[in-house]
């Protein structure tokens, strides 16, 4: 507490809108962004890799924060204040930092898998500007965060070779997928069976949030499960396309995702369905359409550019 204590005396308004810029980094949409960016324009298999670095990572960030339960730093010390818009979005426990495992996971797969030494060096600049954020905001002390720099890093660096070799072959995917899912199954039991002792509301809150993420990556990895085999057997889609077709394929798919994930909340809440495990749900539409229903529309808007082209 030392140390956050030091960054909440030289905290400036400006220095707090520095920081929530850069925390922003690590939220999850971003890295949802960056990831499906990267599937649907750059590659493939680089999209596969972040997607797994990411949700291997997020698992192990789960299970940890339910394991170890520490709450934020400003429940453990009332006379600590964290940056009081950076609050909103701390949820769940403290330990280890969400935050910093996005961020670390897809910025630090990047500069793993590509071998320009200048993005190499923004995009480490940046997850550690990412990290650095999580303790100036007051939302994560120093362990919260090495702890999840460390364990992403490892991610990186394990995968790496992995995916690589699993793509390139026929069914090499396939056992990767098993092993993410059978850990991701065994996550949600433990979270959702696991009787937790519980003190204070808050504690609720964070145990509610552990289940619920529980089930939406078990949704998800379920999706993906899903959609692989069609991809890669039926549909084949291309990447690479000409630039206004590559922010088509991005904003609109962006756009249908959204759609899907809050369309499908709404439609649950109506019905008065508010059980968990809608998340898994959810999250199995979201990743499906993704990976096997979006990438349908690329030929189409290939086509159409090269009809431009000829025009």
């Amino acid at each position: 507490m030392a140390l956050l204590y030091w960054l909440e005396s030289i905290r400036t308004p400006f220095l707090d809108t520095l920081m929530q810029i850069f925390t922003y980094l690590g939220d999850e949409i971003l890295f949802i962004v960056i990831a499906l960016a990267v599937f649907w324009c750059v590659d493939k298999r680089e999209g596969y890799y972040l997607l797994f670095v990411g949700f291997f990572g997020t698992i192990l960030n789960q299970f940890l924060k339910l394991l170890c339960r520490i709450p934020r730093p400003w429940v453990r010390d009332p006379e600590f204040t964290a940056v009081e818009a950076a609050k909103p979005a701390a949820t769940g426990y403290s330990f280890p930092s969400g935050h910093t495992q996005n961020v670390t996971g897809t910025l630090g797969g990047i500069a793993r898998w590509h071998k320009n030494t200048a993005l190499r060096i923004v995009c480490v600049a940046l997850l550690l500007l990412t990290a650095f954020s999580r303790m100036y905001l007051g939302v994560h002390t120093p362990l919260d965060v090495g702890v999840s720099l460390g364990i992403a890093a490892v991610l990186v660096f394990v995968f790496y070779p992995i995916v690589r070799r699993a793509a390139g072959s026929k069914h090499g995917m396939y056992p990767l997928i098993g092993v993410m899912l059978a850990i991701s199954l065994a996550f949600v039991l433990y979270a959702n069976l696991t009787q937790f002792p519980v003190e204070g509301e808050e504690a609720l809150e964070n145990i509610r949030e552990g289940r619920k993420n529980s089930f939406s990556l078990f949704g998800a990895l379920l999706g993906f499960l899903a959609a692989y085999p069609i991809e890669r057997r039926y549909i084949r889609f291309e990447e690479k396309a000409v630039w206004w077709v590559q922010i088509l394929k991005t904003v609109l798919g962006l756009v249908g995702l959204l759609a899907i994930k809050e369309g499908l909340k709404l439609v649950f809440s109506a019905v008065g369905f508010t059980w968990l495990g809608t998340n898994a749900l959810r999250y199995f539409a979201v990743v499906f359409f993704a990976a096997a229903v979006w990438p349908l529309t690329f030929p189409a808007l290939r086509r159409l550019s090269k009809k431009e082209r000829g025009q």
